[in-house]
């Protein structure tokens, strides 16, 4: 346990950190998913509607510092490729 304010400040500000960086990965994870699945449907709507979402969610767990540059270009190039290929 911290004995220092500043050190106790900072473990709170963690905490609630790790919490928001949790749901912010595990919401894209949720929507590659759900876009994978609209794929398996074949529904052209939903399968563009998915894509989308799932793209921007993704930019922005790269903006926000929740993944790396590197990872979101690579996901966004697999999801578009699965994409190109239905």
């Amino acid at each position: 346990m911290a004995n220092i304010k500043s050190a106790e400040k900072r473990a709170r500000i963690a905490k609630v950190r790790t919490l928001r960086n949790t749901s912010r990965k595990s919401s894209v994870k949720t929507a590659i998913k759900r876009f994978e699945a609209s794929l398996a449907e074949g529904d052209k709507e939903n399968i563009e509607a998915n894509f989308k979402r799932a793209i921007r969610l993704i930019d922005k767990a790269a903006t926000k510092g929740v993944i790396h540059p590197n990872v979101r270009n690579r996901k966004k190039a697999q999801l578009a490729k699965k994409l190109n290929q239905a």
